[in-house]
């Protein structure tokens, strides 16, 4: 299946930003709390460019798997299921055809 921009209704469209946004934020939200964690413990130099180092490395993560490209989307929203920031309720109203597709790329993963 092809899910290109003009295959996403407007309540698809929707579901999904909203879906998105949270899963961001989650992620975003225990991010700041591992970090804050992390700063706690810092004693010396080299525990700074290791902090440094870790956010480096979760900000290229994070900003290569937030992707908001209608054609990208079906394998974003499977990698957010796996890893546990979406859950496939939070994607009704996409239709089946869609949610299917995340469904399998999810037992797939």
């Amino acid at each position: 299946m092809q899910v290109t921009e003009a295959q996403w209704s407007k309540p698809e469209k929707d579901i999904s930003r909203s879906a998105f946004d949270r899963a961001y934020q989650r992620e975003i939200d225990s991010l700041i709390k591992d970090v804050t964690e992390r700063a706690t413990q810092i004693s010396e130099v080299n525990d700074i460019w290791q902090l440094h180092d870790f956010l480096s490395a979760r900000r290229h993560e994070i900003d290569g798997k937030y992707d908001y490209r209608y054609s990208n989307l079906i394998f974003v929203f499977a990698q957010l299921v796996r890893e546990k920031w979406l859950d496939l309720t939070e994607l009704q109203g996409l239709e089946a055809d869609k949610l299917a597709k995340i469904s399998a790329l999810v037992r797939m993963g």
